[in-house]
């Protein structure tokens, strides 16, 4: 057999690509305007699907491994793919952050809430900045599905608040594991249609959730049983993309670009293109105090041509 065997034809089937080449045939395959709505697929996303066993490991790193090319295009042709990414490959803070289009400690309240729980963590070693830390991983099927199995969250005026206002998530109250409970008419809110329906599945499936609470008029089920139970019975899907509002501003001639770093839509402050130097940021000038963008006055960007215009602040797209 070993005799029988064609070399070139073995070395041909185990020759792979390395998983940064990979990630980027894969971002191609998804086929929507990246990264603004979902985030770029990245090399360490390979490896969760390597373990995943939708690759194989021809060798390398597990974290970052060598694939075969062939199933590499065979995963790119699947239609289920943006779905398969959001099950198996999970998510940091900061791209969360980013996928669910809100701040940064906007999602640190989400935590709070008990809304999401880390699947899993990385360490990640900053070096002289900290060390070895561990960063937690956040599963993004959760992550698009908060729109849907919460719908009286007011999730638009969470997108929309500016940097130094409090968070709208922050005067509602934690929940657990063992008290995330809904009733019959929230399950109809999630999946858009009338609790009476929701009353004839339960009758006509036998797998419907069992009430872990309430009453026989009212009963009480646990959240997380009955999502799985909708995504599995295609009564709910997985959103295509999270909302971009916070990524993006309008300039002139209905023209998109990405906000810079430091304006009242961005993260932290830092120097970029068509931004003036902050001299003497953070302190008193002309009797106001300067904060957010080192443009003129508070949340005023000197890179966007509709702050010069309006002298206001930026404008989601």
């Amino acid at each position: 057999m070993v005799e029988a065997a064609d070399p070139e034809a073995v070395r041909a089937g185990l020759r792979g690509i390395e998983a940064g080449v990979a990630a980027d045939r894969l971002t191609q395959a998804l086929g929507v305007p990246l990264p603004i709505l979902r985030p770029r697929v990245t090399a360490s996303a390979v490896g969760h699907l390597v373990r995943a066993g939708l690759l194989v490991h021809l060798g390398g790193e597990v974290a970052f491994p060598v694939v075969h090319p062939d199933q590499v295009a065979a995963l790119c042709r699947r239609r289920d793919l943006p779905a398969l990414l959001d099950r198996h490959v999970p998510l940091g803070p900061e791209q969360t952050a980013v996928r669910l289009g809100v701040r940064r400690w906007d999602f640190d309240e989400v935590v709070r809430l008990g809304f999401v729980a880390p699947v899993g963590t990385v360490e990640i070693d900053f070096k002289r900045q900290g060390g070895v830390t561990s960063v937690p991983l956040y599963s993004a099927r959760d992550i698009a599905l908060l729109d849907v199995i919460r719908p009286w969250v007011d999730w638009r005026a969470v997108r929309e608040t500016r940097p130094g206002r409090r968070s709208p998530l922050a005067c509602l109250a934690a929940v657990t594991p063992d008290t995330d409970r809904v009733l019959l008419a929230e399950v109809a809110g999630m999946a858009r249609v009338g609790r009476a329906a929701v009353v004839n599945w339960r009758r006509r499936h036998t797998d419907f959730p069992a009430p872990t609470a309430g009453t026989e008029t009212h009963p009480e089920f646990d959240r997380a049983d009955v999502v799985d139970w909708l995504l599995a019975h295609d009564k709910i899907t997985l959103p295509a993309g999270a909302g971009a509002a916070s990524l993006l501003v309008r300039g002139t001639g209905g023209r998109h670009r990405p906000v810079p770093a430091g304006c009242p839509v961005a993260g932290p402050l830092r120097r970029h293109r068509g931004h003036r130097p902050a001299v003497g940021l953070g302190r008193r000038r002309h009797g106001r105090r300067r904060t957010g963008c080192p443009g003129r006055g508070p949340g005023r960007c000197h890179a966007d041509p509709a702050h010069r215009a309006r002298g206001g602040s930026a404008r989601g797209a």
